[in-house]
């Protein structure tokens, strides 16, 4: 793949998986992930210029989101404090099991991202035997690794990881046994991608901690795995071959029903569980008029998110999907996405943080950078699975954390929420 030609590509669907993972951070949990999952695979289709990936626009942001949101079952606070702690061995764990976090984020999502491109009508994914397959992997992996052998990354909180790992093996393994090496690249690439940009962004965060640097650190770290999950699964699609579609277009009721699933059921969990009423009074504390102000939000979210879901339903019904219309849904669902971040941090209270204010920055570059971007024709693609490579970029990004630990510890600050996984003396 020549990156020079195709970096604008990358950095635009970069840029949108990070502005969505950090805004999933106002709400989190696995409804906030699917949510952000689903705009990285809009931007995807959004540059790809491909015709028979705009008629499959519905299911692959559909699948990104059930993906990336499936992560969303995985707690990662206390590894978060492992990073903040006073000694390399319990720093260098505690970022390179955020690797292990975002690399099965990206690798579910990415991977089932690649399995819809790949899926044609001449070689159709299983998706049935794949299902049960992630299912029986991820409980058999759970079981063995955490109910027999104890092996726990964030005791005494959930394991659910455990789960997440045993399904992405599966994955992998199906994909392997029936052929579909794009697919593969498309999920390692975004494991590598979201692993990195976990580990990296938990030490930015600490380093804006030492230094007290007046912003939401916390936004920075969810902002550079989004990033580099985002990169990670383009370069994944663009380096890869694919198989050209001409009867794309699945049917009228398979894109409605995965249009559904993302403009009412996803933002109506994400209402139910931020945006509703007594969360939005709880959310805002003691501040003046807060019953009127809480009304005011939950009643003003309920109402965008039905509009939203009204005119896309209008918009995208003919099933004939062109560039436009994929813009379209790409920059309505991200923008009320960050609305609902503006509402439910008390945008009717006056409360406008800097944060957010940079999530709207970041979707007017993307505009512009997507309104003058159309990716060219990819000089050299491959389905080869070059093992080699990917356990030398394992090693580096390992390398490169265990130097960022040293660092860390450099500062030598007793930060707050710091925990040790491993006790000494």
């Amino acid at each position: 793949m020549n990156i020079k030609k195709q970096g604008i590509s990358l950095i635009i669907v970069g840029m949108a998986l990070a502005t969505a993972w950090a805004i999933r951070g106002q709400f989190g949990h696995e409804q906030g992930a699917a949510w952000a999952g689903a705009i990285g695979a809009l931007a995807l289709v959004l540059v790809s210029n491909r015709k028979d990936w705009y008629a499959k626009m519905p299911i692959l942001a559909l699948v990104s989101a059930i993906g990336w949101g499936a992560g969303g079952m995985i707690s990662y606070g206390v590894v978060v404090g492992y990073g903040r702690a006073d000694n390399f061995i319990n720093v260098f764990y505690g970022f390179s099991m955020l690797f292990v976090i975002g690399a099965l984020f990206g690798v579910l999502g990415g991977g089932l991202v690649g399995l819809v491109i790949d899926s044609t009508k001449s070689n159709k994914v299983s998706w049935g035997a794949l299902v049960s397959e992630m299912v029986a992997g991820g409980l058999l992996t759970y079981f063995f690794l955490i109910e027999q052998i104890g092996f726990k990354m964030t005791p005494p909180r959930s394991e659910a990881w455990a789960f997440i790992f045993g399904a992405g093996l599966a994955m992998l393994l199906h994909m392997a046994r029936t052929n579909r090496n794009s697919a593969i690249r498309v999920a390692i690439f975004s494991a590598l991608g979201g692993g990195f940009g976990f580990g990296f962004g938990n030490f930015l965060h600490v380093t804006g901690n030492v230094f007290e640097i007046p912003f939401n650190m916390w936004n920075v770290m969810e902002y550079s795995i989004g990033f580099f999950g985002g990169t990670g699964m383009a370069y994944g699609v663009f380096s890869s071959k694919w198989p050209v579609d001409e009867d794309a277009k699945p049917k009228n009721w398979v894109n409605r029903v995965a249009l559904f699933v993302l403009l009412v059921f996803i933002p109506l969990i994400v209402y139910r569980e931020s945006l509703a009423y007594e969360h939005i009074l709880r959310r805002l504390g003691e501040i003046q008029s807060v019953e009127q102000v809480a009304f005011s939000s939950t009643a003003f979210a309920a109402i965008v998110l039905l509009i939203v879901a009204l005119v896309l339903f209008w918009k995208l019904n003919d099933n004939n999907y062109k560039k436009n219309d994929v813009a379209l849904f790409f920059f309505t669902y991200l923008g009320s996405y960050a609305l609902m971040s503006y509402v439910v941090t008390g945008l009717f209270a006056g409360k406008l943080g800097l944060n957010h204010h940079l999530y709207i920055l970041n979707i007017i570059l993307i505009y512009f950078l997507a309104k003058k971007h159309e990716i060219k024709d990819v000089q050299k693609t491959t389905v080869q699975l070059i093992t080699k490579k990917w356990l030398i970029y394992l090693l580096a990004i390992l390398t490169v954390l265990a130097i960022l630990s040293i660092i860390a510890v450099s500062y030598n600050a007793e930060l707050h929420g710091s925990h040790n996984r491993f006790e000494f003396g």
